[in-house]
């Protein structure tokens, strides 16, 4: 991105000249990018104009634009005129761009009405808690923009297997440490061997799963602990999860590094496909391969998943 206007914009902030800063956004209509695939979502806060320059050369496949915590509520209307203007200036992006809105019991809804003109390719709705509140979402909602839901309420966990309220609804985000508070659990208890926590990730991955939602487990907050990070992704890839949200770009890396598709998967995948559809034009369905075993039509079906999964 241009480094002149970008200066223009940072000094614009600095005075908090919001009226100069609205006068840099184009409402516009951008390319969505549709990926579904993403497998890293850093973190983004808005009030932050030198990370925002950043966002094309950023390691994450998916980046949360965030106005809610952390930005205080002095910066909150700044960050959302920032959030514009980086959006109209990227009017197409290899990387997701998502905005987390804030709640809607404060000014989620004004949010969302106004960055409908400016397109960014999915909002995230925090603090969700019924079928109701996403229906009003939906209503206001840009036809061509996606909805994300944050699962971080008792309500939203509640009702978690009827928040898919339309084919917009395209991601639920776990947030751990909210959801735990609400329940009235201690955050100490969020551990890799608790068996809540144990029991709330593969219920989470499933119930998404089965409505064809995209689940993205937690934020790691000890961003420092590259280790523990690891411990945690190893976990939660034997689960089944491939996205997972970051708050560092060495976080992203980790996530990228560790989700990625294990090449002699993809080759076991691609021999199975081949060579059932081959037995398949001769009407056998059922049979033992030299070194994949037995494979039928679930055997297949698994393959053909996964390829389509990988694009």
């Amino acid at each position: 991105m241009n480094e002149i206007f970008l200066k223009e914009v940072e000094e614009a902030f600095t005075a908090r000249d919001l009226e100069k800063l609205q006068s840099f956004c184009e409402p516009t209509y951008r390319e969505i990018n549709r990926n579904s695939g993403y497998r890293s979502v850093l973190m983004l806060s808005c009030n932050n104009v030198k990370h925002l320059g950043k966002i094309e050369s950023l390691p994450a496949e998916c980046i949360m634009l965030n106005l809610e915590d952390g930005v205080s509520e002095a910066e909150k209307p700044f960050a959302l005129v920032l959030c514009a203007i980086f959006l109209s200036r990227l009017r197409q992006c290899d990387k997701k761009l998502v905005v987390r809105v804030n709640s809607l019991d404060t000014t989620g809804y004004d949010e969302i009405a106004y960055l409908n003109q400016y397109m960014p390719d999915a909002i995230r709705v925090p603090k969700i808690r019924t079928p109701k509140e996403v229906d009003t979402v939906l209503a206001l909602l840009h036809d061509e923009i996606e909805l994300h839901l944050s699962i971080e309420t008792k309500e939203a966990w509640r009702n978690l297997a009827h928040l898919k309220r339309h084919k917009k609804v395209k991601a639920f985000y776990l947030g751990v440490l909210d959801l735990f508070a609400d329940l009235g659990l201690s955050q100490r208890q969020i551990q890799k061997d608790n068996p809540t926590l144990l029991y709330i990730l593969p219920h989470f991955l499933m119930t998404c799963k089965s409505m064809d939602v995209k689940p993205v487990s937690f934020v790691y907050q000890e961003y420092k602990n590259i280790e523990g990070f690891r411990e945690w992704l190893e976990l939660e890839y034997t689960m089944g999860f491939d996205a997972k949200g970051c708050i560092t770009p060495t976080q992203a890396k980790l996530v990228n590094e560790m989700f990625e598709y294990d090449q002699k998967e993809i080759e076991r995948a691609e021999e199975i496909v081949k060579v059932f559809e081959q037995k398949r034009s001769n009407g056998i369905t059922g049979f033992v391969h030299d070194i994949h075993g037995f494979i039928d039509e679930p055997v297949y079906k698994g393959a053909l998943a996964l390829l389509q999964k990988k694009g």
